[in-house]
């Protein structure tokens, strides 16, 4: 649906009100934060919520809820519902208030152990850090007061009942880092894409967040070691308190955290990716354990994030039961693989997407993200990623599918697509395009995009392109065949700006071995693939925002009943009380539960409202003959005439490297957007020079896929 007058004031005013709706709760739940570790909260603020909120119904664990959980689940619920109006009403995310304090992406950090920093997240990490420094000061301060009088009493030293008091500090602080560990993780989350955000570039936050909620959970730890060894307590590491707190599942949590921490380091995570895979795996351990230790009460401070994510986990694992249409594969001379994937036509998403792909035949198991380089404007039937060859598990799919005998059909499973709800790009009079190796995979939905968009759009200014891509040896240069789809394209590619420069660094001329052909493989279909759709259909946002409010509601019924019916009378009567672990087995299981519903019946819905345009995508798949009788795989020369007219805009550099600085120096239009997507060394060269100018004109964009 376009967006006409009408629908543009409608969709202003919507955005408006949103917006402050959601930063007027938002700033609240801030100030919660910030209040929580002062004696105001404590002994004024809390027990005047207490006495009103709470209830035989849900009795303490309520009043958390509502302070804690609600407020997100409610930004999480309208962030929903406007990211559905914005898709239809086609709304430009550049308008968005909030995305345009998130757009100030100019670099002030280019190295050290954080990558690339903007002026933006310096702010807001700085804001962060100055949370925590606050609510270690204001909780050790209030329990070190007391120190001298408590030691009397125990008769233990001073600094030892010190440093007990600096342990559960520790752990209340964590506490803060663990609430917002599980948003950046979170693919299809409204919250992210609300602010401007995608999962994929909010990875290096959830990185930030781990490293200091295990630094300061070890600490924790450790000074409750400690105080137990010096106060001869050493007996207490192995005390389960069914009333109180387990100390021993807190030992669980943290040694599950150890292990993922030690494995999420930069050289494990590269050179022993599986490693780092399954052992992440015990983020189940860490959080199950992590609620037996507090008790589910406590546990509601951090539950918005896992909330949201186990949304978002349910989700994907439905998505991802259901094998997909695998129509064609294209194999590169330079050991890459296009694979091209039916998908119904009310699948829409933006360039520079992503997708998590799984082939059963190589590993059950694993998931690896893709950067989608077809156009869902250009390519309506048809979803595309690119693999290159680079570890094991890409080396046996590149062995399979480029073998003399090639499999008839490929089985697999797609998770997605991820990615911005719409793109700014085209508000620039010049794309940059820097790539390195595969980093030029991005790039390609990007030039995708300008093309239908020479072509639909009358009368819009179409930003020049500038692509500067490096590879290492010549054959490499055939992923610019990528450019077009396979099918080739009836657009006029003159409308298209285009300029190419291609540097090779390893080689003086092209190899003779190296002139191959670039393969085409049909697959077989079968009647069980369907078609790769969106999980939630094309009113996803608003299906989400549904099952996030209806979970939600079922969730508080659920434990109402529970706590009421059962708990209730057990808490209550003199001689008794009921275990904390088994009321917190049971918020869990229940809590599941509620998302499990919610999700089952929107998914259950749309599959059937879906049905009936999959059965039709399937038999056009079926009844579709093959190009040629004879054989499955068919070659192509690198001078097809679909890529000609790319071939004459490119430029080849042998044995150098491009002067960037020169480059992007010689930019002298007022709006120049820099894009680089390769090696993490390239990014940041790009960046100090982006940084290094006066003029305004540069604005900087990192791609990166690479944890």
């Amino acid at each position: 649906m376009g967006s006409g007058p009408s629908g543009t004031v409608a969709m202003k005013i919507v955005a408006a009100v949103t917006t402050l709706l959601s930063m007027v709760v938002f700033l609240g739940y801030v100030m919660i934060w910030s209040m929580k570790p002062t004696n105001t909260f404590y002994l004024n603020w809390w027990p005047h919520v207490l006495k009103k909120t709470s209830s035989t119904y849900l009795g303490e664990q309520g009043t958390t809820i509502l302070i804690y959980t609600f407020p997100v689940l409610f930004i999480a619920t309208i962030g929903s519902f406007y990211l559905h109006m914005e898709k239809k009403y086609d709304h430009d995310q550049s308008t968005r208030f909030v995305s345009r304090i998130l757009s100030l992406k100019r670099p002030v950090m280019t190295t050290g152990p954080l990558g690339i920093v903007s002026w933006t997240e310096l702010t807001f990490l700085a804001m962060f850090v100055g949370l925590l420094v606050w609510s270690m000061y204001s909780y050790t301060h209030d329990m070190f007061a007391s120190a001298a009088l408590e030691a009397a009493q125990e008769k233990f030293q001073v600094w030892e009942v010190k440093l007990e008091g600096a342990g559960l500090s520790l752990g209340l602080v964590g506490n803060t880092c663990l609430a917002f560990l599980f948003f950046p993780v979170t693919r299809g989350s409204s919250v992210l894409q609300f602010v401007g955000l995608t999962s994929e570039a909010s990875i290096k936050y959830h990185i930030w967040l781990g490293h200091i909620t295990m630094a300061i959970f070890t600490a924790h730890g450790v000074c409750y070691i400690t105080y137990w060894a010096n106060t001869h307590q050493i007996s207490q590491m192995l005390k389960w308190d069914k009333f109180m707190i387990s100390n021993v599942a807190g030992e669980i949590a943290l040694l599950a955290g150890l292990i993922m921490w030690a494995t999420s380091f930069g050289r494990i995570r590269r050179k022993l990716f599986e490693i780092f895979y399954y052992s992440h795996h015990l983020y189940i351990v860490f959080v199950i354990f992590y609620v037996f230790h507090v008790g589910f009460a406590e546990a509601c401070l951090i539950l918005p994030g896992f909330y949201l994510f186990l949304i978002d986990r349910y989700l994907r694992s439905l998505q991802s039961q259901q094998k997909v249409r695998t129509v064609t594969a294209r194999i590169l001379p330079c050991e890459t693989v296009e694979l091209n994937f039916s998908k119904s036509s009310g699948l829409s998403y933006a360039p520079t997407s992503i997708a998590f792909i799984n082939v059963p035949s190589i590993s059950r198991m694993q998931w690896h993200p893709f950067t989608i380089t077809s156009n869902s404007n250009m390519d309506s039937d048809k979803l595309s990623i690119v693999i290159k060859c680079d570890g094991s598990w890409s080396h046996r799919l590149y062995q399979m599918l480029s073998s003399p005998s090639p499999t008839t059909r490929l089985e697999v499973s797609v998770e997605g697509p991820y990615g911005p709800p719409s793109t700014n790009f085209m508000r620039y009079e010049k794309l940059v395009l820097v790539s390195g190796g595969s980093g030029i995979t991005p790039f390609i939905s990007i030039i995708r995009e300008i093309i239908f968009k020479s072509n639909t759009t009358a009368g819009s200014k179409i930003p020049r392109i500038q692509l500067i891509c490096v590879f290492k040896k010549y054959v490499d240069l055939a992923t610019l065949d990528l450019l077009l789809p396979v099918s080739g394209t009836t657009l006029d590619l003159s409308r298209l700006q285009l300029q190419i420069e291609a540097y090779i660094t390893q080689e003086t001329e092209p190899k003779t071995e190296n002139q191959n052909s670039t393969r085409t493989i049909w697959f077989k279909p079968t009647a069980s693939d369907a078609p790769v759709s969106a999980v939630l259909g094309p009113k996803s946002w608003l299906w989400l925002g549904a099952i996030i409010s209806a979970s939600f509601i079922i969730f508080l019924l659920l434990i109402g009943l529970l706590t009421r019916f059962y708990i209730y009378p057990v808490d209550h009567n003199t001689n008794m009380k009921y275990p904390i672990p088994a009321s917190s087995a049971f918020n869990m299981l229940l809590l599941c539960v509620a998302i499990t519903m919610a999700a089952s019946a929107a998914f259950l819905w749309n599959k059937r409202e879906n049905s009936k345009e999959i059965n039709q995508v399937r038999t056009t798949d079926m009844s579709t003959p093959a190009p040629s009788p004879a054989s499955t795989v068919y070659e192509t020369e690198l001078e097809s005439l679909p890529q000609q007219s790319f071939r004459q805009v490119t430029t080849v550099h042998s044995s150098q490297r491009p002067n960037l600085k020169k480059i992007l120096s010689e930019c002298k239009e007022e709006n120049v957007g820099v894009y680089v997507s390769g090696p993490r060394a390239m990014r940041q060269e790009v960046a100090a020079i982006c940084s290094s100018f006066s003029a305004d004109n540069l604005h900087f964009e990192s791609i990166s896929f690479s944890w």
